[in-house]
């Protein structure tokens, strides 16, 4: 148990429990010697185990209704888009303590660095929003969609709760990350050589900037404000630090020693390498209007009790996880091999 003193387990209820945020707060939940109850289809895998599922399709009427009449200490949103669903578990759950686990998304401005929870303007909400996530049809909701339904479901938690507690993660990796951009890495330092990375300054003649959380942290720090509970709204995000220096941290931790070559951001532009994310992407290297959304002021997250563990502990988690699962697949984004080299010749090396 962490030092909040309590010493009796929590019944908590985790909507959610098998993917790759709220799995990770079943397992902190279940190693703590809590009573989970996690809900979901159960088509995406099981919740660790020690936690008991209730097999639900949110997107049906009265989902949640073997839930009504039972009391839980705590309950862990993690709804993606879907504010109906937010609403009906509200509606059928009683729980002293919420958590809703939001988005750096329901802010407007994502240029400007050092903004926190207290200081940035958000987007407008949804709340008229009834339309369901479907990722078969929306892989990549428009921002503003996606943080404008967030931000409306906060709201409803924030009205609904007595002692509500409202994470807005940025950028989480670590065990379990099939899509974030931050698993390349690992894995391409681990293969050593002459390895194509961001340039240390981008053409704004700013220094790039990358910011993210190991989700096994978020984990933690939700535990112990249910146990504790604590309420306000927070950003999830760890320090703030140049990509360069993050970059350099990985091959330390990982790198059969790799030779980092900085690539002009207009050879890459040039090149046709996308930025941030996806197919034929350097990950992690950040659009201008990025800046702000990796720089945000982990100060106040942090003197609210969350802890960020060393970059270096979360790379050679995500290699041991991608290569333990993986093995075959091309990763979700990055270079080939292939198209890396021929970015390298074209640099001359």
């Amino acid at each position: 148990m962490p030092s909040s003193g309590r010493t009796s387990p929590l019944r908590l209820l985790v909507l959610g429990g098998t993917g790759f945020v709220s799995g990770a707060i079943a397992r902190e939940a279940v190693a703590r010697g809590h009573d989970v109850t996690c809900v979901a289809r159960g088509t995406g895998g099981e919740p660790p185990a020690g936690a008991r599922l209730l097999r639900a399709d949110r997107a049906a009427p009265g989902a949640l209704d073997a839930l009504r009449g039972t009391p839980f200490d705590a309950a862990v949103e993690t709804a993606t888009l879907a504010l109906p669903w937010v609403r009906e578990a509200l509606a059928a759950v009683t729980a002293a303590h919420w958590t809703f686990v939001s988005s750096i998304s329901v802010y407007a401005d994502t240029h400007t660095p050092g903004q926190d929870a207290r200081t940035a303007r958000l987007r407008p909400a949804l709340p008229g929003d009834t339309a369901a996530y479907d990722p078969a049809r929306d892989p990549e909701p428009s921002q503003a969609r996606y943080g404008g339904v967030k931000l409306a479901c906060e709201d409803a938690v924030r009205e609904a709760a007595e002692r509500a507690f409202v994470v807005r993660p940025g950028l989480l990796t670590g065990p379990g990350d099939d899509v974030g951009p931050f698993g390349y890495w690992p894995l391409r330092m681990a293969r050593g050589g002459p390895t194509a990375v961001p340039p240390a300054v981008g053409e704004a003649g700013l220094p790039l900037p990358a910011q993210l959380l190991d989700v096994r942290d978020l984990a933690v720090w939700i535990l112990d404000a249910a146990e504790e509970r604590t309420a306000g709204t927070f950003d999830a995000v760890g320090p703030a630090v140049a990509l360069a220096d993050l970059l350099a941290e990985v091959a330390d931790a990982v790198g059969r020693e790799p030779e980092l070559v900085p690539v002009p951001e207009p050879v890459l532009a040039e090149a046709g390498v996308r930025p941030w994310t996806g197919p034929h992407s350097l990950p992690l290297w950040p659009p201008r209007e990025l800046y702000g959304a990796l720089a945000r002021a982990a100060g106040p997250s942090a003197d609210a009790g969350l802890r960020a563990r060393p970059v270096a502990d979360t790379a050679r988690a995500v290699l041991a996880d991608r290569l333990g699962r993986a093995a075959g697949r091309r990763p979700p984004a990055g270079l080939t091999p292939v198209e890396e080299a021929a970015l390298l010749r074209g640099m001359g090396w």
